[in-house]
């Protein structure tokens, strides 16, 4: 199981996630967001960074945008969390891997919204559908929705996940979950992420695979 932090505002807080073994670092490109990474965090220390997947998450962001943000960051992946058609994620998928996000609601139809996405994406991310926005809400869907996830492609779950939820994620009979996507509840305030929440649920993960 990958862990992936997400909401990146700081270069001490990616440091601590490279030290801490956590898989994967997003860093928000949506300017509506209270996590906002584009004016906070310096583009040249993010380069440098080694260790760790550097993922660029955008909402309905133009090609341009996307292919300008990759190259100033070195991003190794791009998380699509908007409205992207799969003739989009296509395009961008010619340059860089996509993890394309979903937001669940009550119910979903894997056949009809999500099925398109597959032969152009490398992961799926599947995040809460709220009124606040697009991700970040600190709200969980209803996990027993992903028993019916019918295909193989792996997929990253998000969506309020809290720290003292490892346990209980690791235990998930979900054979295509990849990774478990945390971000709101592993902070001190938005973008100023807990170090300390954060060792202890990638400890916890580790070990429940180890057992």
């Amino acid at each position: 199981m990958r862990v992936k932090v997400c909401g990146i505002t700081r270069i001490k807080d990616l440091q601590a996630l490279v030290a801490n073994s956590v898989d994967f670092a997003g860093f928000i490109f949506y300017e509506k967001s209270p996590r906002f990474a584009g004016n906070k965090i310096d583009p040249r220390s993010v380069r440098e960074t080694t260790g760790i997947k550097k993922t660029g998450v955008f909402v309905n962001a133009s090609i341009e945008q996307i292919q300008r943000t990759i190259a100033d960051y070195a991003l190794d992946f791009v998380q699509l969390h908007g409205d992207e058609t799969p003739a989009f994620c296509a395009a961008i998928r010619e340059a860089i891997p996509v993890i394309k996000a979903f937001r669940i609601g009550e119910n979903v139809n894997w056949q009809t919204e999500v099925a398109p996405f597959i032969p152009v994406t490398d992961y799926f991310l599947f995040d809460t559908a709220s009124v606040k926005g697009y991700g970040g809400t600190g709200e969980r869907f209803n996990w027993e929705l992903l028993a019916t996830y019918p295909f193989d492609h792996p997929f990253f779950l998000s969506g309020g996940i809290t720290p003292e939820q490892a346990t209980e994620i690791s235990e998930l009979q979900l054979p295509a979950l990849f990774a478990a996507d945390v971000n709101s509840k592993f902070e001190d305030s938005p973008g100023v992420k807990n170090i300390t929440l954060v060792e202890h649920f990638v400890k916890q993960i580790h070990s429940s695979i180890i057992k």
